[in-house]
């Protein structure tokens, strides 16, 4: 199940890999108790932008932004490398 690629979009993997970062986002900041201005404070990005992660948008944000943003909230993050099955790989992402 990839939404991204059942309508069609280019780059479906790397858009259903940013969602998944930025759902993450919205739970830790949630889950923390903070307002816009402090977790933009925290993740190091303008309020305006906590704004949009917080209704979906991240087309501004890159992958490995997301990625610093939770690790600024106090999350670890894992990437693993390895050989694909076939003769191309493809991205995944596991939140534990």
């Amino acid at each position: 199940g990839n939404v991204f690629a059942d309508l069609g979009l280019a780059d479906a993997e790397k858009l259903k890999i940013k969602s998944a970062l930025l759902i993450e986002i919205t739970r830790a900041v949630r889950r923390l108790g903070l307002t816009q201005e402090e977790a933009g404070r925290r993740m190091g990005i303008a309020q305006p932008k906590v704004s949009g992660i917080m209704r979906g948008d991240f087309a501004n944000l890159s992958e490995r932004k997301l990625m610093e943003c939770l690790n600024r909230l106090g999350y670890d993050i894992e990437i693993k490398v390895r050989p694909a099955a076939g003769p191309i790989g493809h991205l995944t992402l596991a939140i534990a």
